[in-house]
């Protein structure tokens, strides 16, 4: 029985994907935060009860990353091209139509948003990358999917919450979310080291970087709230970095 239960957590983290793409293609993107949120909670917990359970397998490797495809890969490309469009306007250059007069349908669709899928297609790729790498144990390659997932869907949540023009206005420039989107692709599949938030014991000697991490990150949250997390992403690569040149 013990055997199902990380399954069954990851399926959660699907599921809590699945409505949360709903929420987005609806522009309810505080509902689909929410949701987001959920699963990645629940991703967390699936590989932590795997290990704890002792029940780890390829069934569930491959599994999680199928989730994960959803809630942090298909989401945050749903979120950057609404916000694309947002910034658009009627100055956009658009498509051609597309005319189909023999099933009635006539498409004029502004090509630029569709830029934000392209983090949908190097999510995919990082995990599938992921997959057949073993050497990402205590480490990863790149950005994990459920962080530039929170880095992403932070955005819609700050201009809702903070209320700073300045900020909604950056935001909302067309040029920061093209720069934003090729930037979170590359890192995605980039080579730099970035540590795990594994924990193989609770000294903190030996955990020195991920406590300090932890502590700062919940500093940032109470002070700044959902502007914190796109500067905890990245603290959390010039912290990574730095551990990286301190550990050689």
């Amino acid at each position: 029985m013990k055997k199902h239960i990380p399954n069954a957590l990851t399926l959660l983290n699907l599921l809590s994907g699945s409505i949360a793409t709903i929420f987005a293609v609806n522009n309810n993107f505080v509902v689909a935060a929410f949701f987001v949120f959920l699963g990645i909670f629940f991703d967390f917990f699936d590989g932590f009860a795997a290990r704890k359970l002792k029940v780890q397998s390829e069934l569930g490797l491959q599994l999680d990353s199928l989730a994960d495809m959803v809630t942090s890969g298909l989401v945050p490309g749903i979120i950057m091209y609404k916000l694309l469009s947002l910034t658009i306007g009627t100055e956009t250059v658009t498509s051609n139509s597309w005319t189909s007069s023999a099933i009635g349908l006539d498409f004029n669709l502004p090509l630029l948003p569709f830029l934000g899928l392209f983090i949908t297609l190097a999510s995919a790729y990082r995990l599938a990358q992921f997959n057949i790498d073993e050497d990402q144990q205590t480490y990863f390659k790149g950005l994990p999917t459920p962080a530039n997932t929170l880095l992403i869907m932070s955005l819609p949540l700050i201009i809702e919450f903070q209320n700073n023009d300045a900020i909604n206005t950056i935001i909302l420039n067309k040029w920061f979310l093209i720069a934003l989107t090729l930037l979170s692709c590359y890192i995605l599949n980039s080579g730099i080291k970035l540590f795990a938030l594994k924990f193989k014991n609770y000294g903190f000697k030996d955990n020195v970087t991920r406590y300090i991490f932890i502590i700062l990150c919940i500093v940032l949250l109470i002070v700044l709230q959902f502007a914190a997390i796109p500067i905890i992403i990245l603290l959390y690569i010039l912290m990574s970095v730095l551990d990286n040149l301190t550990s050689k």
